[in-house]
């Protein structure tokens, strides 16, 4: 990547034989956005500019073609600081013929159907905008195109570390509708801008433990969280339960009247069945998909100190998540609202040659990895409690374990048969 400034026409590095298949005026698609972005910052016809030397869709390692980056005043009378306002082009479709995105009509979403943004606050001793943030946005864009999950407003991001990299408290991520920009609409289809907010290890529980709208809108009237417009300050050291003490009491209303919206985690989990007449001979090994699964044996008074631990984090309207040392870009967390569904009813198409096969169990040996099994407090004072259900999915092969109640609808599993299993059978 470079910086450089935008122009009225695509610039490209690439030899001349790859070079000229690009039109020498932007894209219809790339055009349409360019002008809503020129409505807003018509003083910047050329901002500074990210730019891929190599396509993606020429073989590029970067799915973003370009990351423009704007200068905003803010409004002081809003409590808006001054800022950098950063935007991608990539994410939806730029040119409308096939070459990144399959070709839809305008009616329909354009490309993944948003973009991203960030608005990091402006110090006074800048001169131009830090680069880092569009790192950020290209390892995002990168797990939107692998998985082809996409991000919504109300979805938030587990990253475990300072987004540039430094000793900041702003360490996650939530998403929001760009409150500028908004959704326009292209030749090839909508596009909504999906702005970043950079957040606190507190503020991202709160929004796992209840939502990311409802923290989203507490933030919006906090001063000094970013005013309306929650542009990102990486030297704000203090949280909004700490600027504004009110805001936990908030939260708490919010999950004991709501619940929460997350119903689902990617995490490392697995299940292994249990003989019950084997562990009942003492002997620890079940019928499963593994052969080296075991399940290891625990004393009652273990088995007793997990009942309590548990128990407390159910009463404890603060949880506080395990720390992790390394951010990987699977701890992403969806709130349910996706492609990927999380849903208990939901099934994918069975190919020709498959069945769904469902079979009931006696007992399950369930592992989960730290930080995902600390949400088990979570999944059950703040959705099962309101009759929902809460999915782990493992980010390692086909592996999803749903915890489901009677009134989930479609669920196979039952009071009379609490354990069940539900895969693909080959014939």
């Amino acid at each position: 990547m470079e910086d450089k400034p935008a122009t009225s026409s695509i610039r490209t590095n690439l030899p001349q034989t790859a070079a000229s298949v690009i039109s020498a005026a932007p894209p219809a698609g790339l055009e349409s956005l360019y002008n809503a972005c020129r409505r807003h910052y018509p003083d910047q016809p050329n901002p500074l500019q990210v730019t891929a030397l190599l396509k993606y869709w020429l073989g590029g390692p970067d799915p973003l073609d370009y990351i423009s980056m704007y200068a905003n005043a803010g409004d002081s009378e809003d409590g808006i600081p001054a800022h950098w306002h950063y935007i991608t082009f990539g994410l939806s479709d730029l040119h409308g013929d096939g070459r990144v995105h399959q070709v839809t009509g305008s009616d329909s979403p354009s490309g993944f159907g948003f973009e991203l943004t960030f608005r990091l606050k402006r110090e006074p001793e800048d001169t131009a905008p830090p680069t880092w943030p569009a790192a950020l946005m290209h390892a995002l864009a990168k797990y939107v195109f692998q998985s082809e999950n996409i991000l919504y407003s109300g979805d938030h991001v587990s990253w475990h570390s300072s987004l540039d990299n430094s000793e900041s408290r702003i360490q996650h991520m939530l998403m929001f509708t760009d409150p500028q920009l908004g959704t326009v609409q292209t030749p090839y289809g909508s596009v909504t801008f999906i702005q970043i907010v950079g957040v606190c290890s507190e503020e991202l529980q709160a929004a796992q433990h209840w939502n990311g709208p409802g923290v989203i809108d507490l933030m919006k009237t906090v001063q000094g969280a970013g005013g309306h417009w929650l542009v990102t300050d990486m030297r704000r050291g203090e949280t909004i339960f700490e600027l504004d003490p009110q805001m936990q009491d908030a939260v708490d209303h919010g999950i004991e009247m709501e619940g929460s919206n997350l119903s689902g985690v990617s995490a490392r989990c697995a299940w292994v069945e249990i003989d019950l007449a084997a562990l009942d001979d003492g002997r620890l090994f079940g019928d499963s998909k593994s052969d080296t699964c075991s399940v290891p044996h625990i004393t009652d008074e273990e088995s007793n100190e997990i009942k309590a631990v548990l128990m407390k984090g159910l009463l404890n309207t603060k949880p506080v998540l395990p720390p992790i040392a390394n951010k990987h870009i699977n701890d992403i967390v969806f709130s349910g609202s996706h492609k990927e569904s999380y849903d208990s009813n939901a099934s994918s198409d069975a190919g020709t040659f498959e069945l769904l096969r469902t079979r009931t169990l006696d007992a399950v040996h369930i592992s989960i990895n730290l930080e995902a099994g600390s949400l088990l407090p979570l999944a059950l004072r703040g959705r099962l409690k309101h009759g929902r259900h809460f999915t782990f999915k493992s980010v390692v092969g086909d592996v999803a374990i749903t915890f489901v109640v009677p009134t989930v609808v479609g669920a196979f599993a039952n009071q009379e048969h609490p354990l069940a299993e539900i895969g693909r059978a080959h014939v």
